[in-house]
Order: structure tokens, then C-alpha cells, then sequence
């Protein structure tokens, strides 16, 4: 007996609604494999809480005389940290997906081609509310108290995820483009630790030299750690809030075709 082969006229480009659903579907993928391996989650559950604990105790005399003292100041710093240096993994996993032929299979199946990216992109946003909440919950059991108010946190909060969702646009692209997870997380690193250790995260700007300040001062990660700060202790949002964000506007302006162009030469 002949089988009978039917001939599938499927569409070379995907409409918005499928495009969306099979985003979510994607992250819902990314989802699942957090839920199978919840050793990924080391980097968004262990490091809050030690970096926390370190900091404060270690510091927390030196710079504010006491560790309650220094809580409003670190707590904030912690926090933007910790998302940001979070965001790597997006880039990662993407490459580590594309060596494995993950995104050769995706590319077999009558999907959008861009909703494993997006997808990805989307379930990392777990991981940083993750992160975020840990940080808040563990400075409120060493005693920090938000003098804004529940809603200036949880604004401070939306605010780091949305600013690290625009970063890991950088990564994510890094992640296409790159040879090996292992040189897109050097690269990364190589990036980030300047940025978030050179900054007001841990300690105020002017116990700085000089020439450093200047560096800090213009420092984006300095301006996002401000906006939280204003926001968890004052409830109030100022220009580094408005800047935190035009800053993240433009990066996705740029990475994110960046992305996109690469990803889809790939794919």
C-alpha cells in the first residue's frame, strides 16, 4: 500500500496572535525546565540572601555606623545588582540552546520564528520578580522598613525588572553571536562588574576619589540604585527614575533589532 502524501501550504511569516501565543508557549518551555533543574534558580535565590548578609555585616559599621543604618542604603543596591547580573543567563541558555540543535527543532515546526527568543526572554522575567522578592523579604527580616510604603516597593521592583529585561537584550544578543556559553558569560562578567561595583550600590559616591566619582556619577547602574532608593525610602520617583528608563528605552531600541537581525539569520 502507497502512502499518500498531502502537500502543507504553511505560511512563511507568522500574524501577531500566533506570534504572541507561541511566546507564551515558549515561556512557558523556559518555565518548566526552571521547574525540572531548580538548581537554576541558585543564582536568583542563594545570591540575595548571602550578598545581603555579607554586605551589611561587613560594611555596614564602616559606612553608616550600624547595620540598621546601613540597610536603607544597601538593601537598594543588593537588589539592582542582583537582577542585573541575573540577566546573563538569558544570553547563556540561548546559546547553550543553539549548540544543543534546540532551535534547529524549533525551526522545523510551524512556529514563529522568533518566539523561541521571545519566549526566553519573557520567562526570565520570572526570575528576576524571583530575585527581587528575596532581596525585600530578606532586608525586612534583618529589620529594614521601607518608609515609602508597600506601593514605592513594589514601583522599585517594576522598575529593576523592567530595566534588566532591556539589559539582558545585550546579553541576548551577545548569546547569538557568540562561540560558547562559557565566552558570552566572560564577556558578560567583564561588563558588569565594573558596572555594578564602580556605582553607589554598596557605598555613597563622595567617600570615592575624585576621578572615580565622575565615573559613578554617570554610571547608569548609579541612577537605577537612586531611583529604587528614592522609591523604598522617600516613595518618591525623581529624574534618576526618568533616566533608568529612557536608558532602558534606548538599549532595547538598539540590541533588540541587533537581536533579532542575528537571530534570524540563524534561525
Amino acid at each position: 500500500m502507497t502512502a499518500i502524501t498531502v502537500p502543507r501550504d504553511l505560511p512563511r511569516t507568522a500574524g501577531l496572535g500566533l506570534t504572541l501565543r507561541n511566546t507564551l508557549t515558549m515561556a512557558g518551555r523556559g518555565l518548566l525546565k526552571i521547574r525540572r533543574t531548580p538548581e537554576q534558580l541558585i543564582d536568583v535565590t542563594v545570591q540575595p540572601i548571602l550578598f545581603t548578609l555579607m554586605f551589611t555585616y561587613i560594611f555596614g559599621g564602616a559606612i553608616a555606623g550600624d547595620v540598621q543604618s546601613y540597610l536603607p542604603i544597601i538593601i537598594p543596591g543588593i537588589l539592582v545588582q542582583t537582577v542585573i547580573t541575573t540577566s546573563v543567563v538569558t544570553g547563556v541558555q540561548l546559546r547553550e540552546d543553539m549548540d544543543k540543535g534546540v532551535f534547529d527543532r524549533f525551526r522545523s515546526l510551524p512556529i514563529a520564528r522568533i518566539a523561541p527568543l521571545s519566549g526566553a526572554l519573557l520567562a526570565d522575567t520570572v526570575r528576576y520578580a524571583i530575585a527581587t522578592t528575596l532581596t525585600f523579604a530578606m532586608g525586612f527580616v534583618m529589620g529594614f522598613r521601607p518608609q515609602g510604603g508597600l506601593g514605592a516597593v513594589i514601583v522599585a521592583g517594576l522598575l529593576v525588572i523592567v530595566c534588566s529585561w532591556a539589559i539582558s537584550w545585550i546579553f541576548a544578543f551577545f548569546g547569538v553571536i557568540a562561540r560558547s556559553a562559557s565566552s558570552v558569560q566572560g564577556v558578560s562578567m567583564l561588563i558588569l562588574f565594573p558596572l555594578t561595583f564602580l556605582s553607589n550600590a554598596f557605598v555613597p559616591s563622595n567617600t570615592m576619589p575624585s576621578w572615580l566619582q565622575w565615573f559613578v556619577d554617570v554610571n547608569p547602574v548609579s541612577h537605577l540604585v537612586t531611583a529604587v532608593r528614592d522609591l523604598v525610602n522617600a516613595g518618591t520617583l525623581g529624574a534618576d527614575a526618568a533616566i533608568s528608563l529612557v536608558g532602558a528605552a534606548v538599549i532595547v531600541a538598539v540590541f533588540a533589532p541587533l537581536t533579532v537581525r542575528a537571530y534570524m539569520r540563524k534561525a
